[in-house]
């Protein structure tokens, strides 16, 4: 079997999608690639301001083409936002393009996670913890159709889940050998 080309991380708001995938990326050597990130970077705005002028349905198409060019790109640790795998065409490209980590965390950690937290558009209203469990049930269904792996966070340090998680992925997701230098024949 073919190894997928990159390594995508799924799952909801505050799990660790960014920290992890960061570090992930670093002890691999390969690109990190924050999918809301790349879509600020992309519309010049921030995702707040994205949702305030074209709301959810504007940023979800900005979603779509920043994963469908990311998952076309060279291999790479990419991190989705919570909703990215509420499109069906976005899963079938996460399924087919990525091996998929869905970040687990449960909706305590969640909520201390996200406390201070205020760039977060579906969790702007009063009762964040309504929201959450909402969007839970929603998208877990979502989460469990496109995983190769769960893997929960828990309330640790993100260096310490990072090396859990790499540990692994070194079985699931080896890391890619160098080509082999034909030139450098040791006979």
């Amino acid at each position: 079997m073919t190894r997928a080309p990159h390594l995508v991380l799924i799952g909801p708001m505050g799990a660790g999608k960014s920290a992890l995938g960061r570090r992930l990326a670093q002890a691999r050597g390969l690109p990190f690639v924050d999918l809301d990130r790349e879509i600020e970077r992309r519309a010049g705005a921030d995702i707040p301001a994205i949702f305030a002028h074209e709301g959810e349905a504007g940023f979800r198409r900005r979603e779509r083409e920043a994963l469908v060019d990311a998952l076309a790109g060279p291999t790479c640790v990419l991190a989705t936002g919570g909703g990215a795998i509420l499109d069906a065409g976005s899963r079938a490209r996460i399924r087919e393009r990525g091996f998929v980590v869905h970040l687990d965390i449960d909706i305590d950690q969640q909520l201390a996670r996200l406390a201070r937290d205020r760039s977060r558009p579906l969790i702007a209203g009063d009762d964040r913890e309504a929201v959450l469990r909402r969007l839970a049930v929603e998208r877990a269904p979502l989460y469990a159709e496109v995983a190769d792996l769960v893997f929960a966070t828990g309330s640790g340090d993100p260096a310490d889940a990072a090396a859990r998680l790499a540990q692994r992925l070194d079985t699931l997701w080896p890391p890619r050998s160098p080509p082999s230098d034909p030139s450098a024949d040791p006979t």
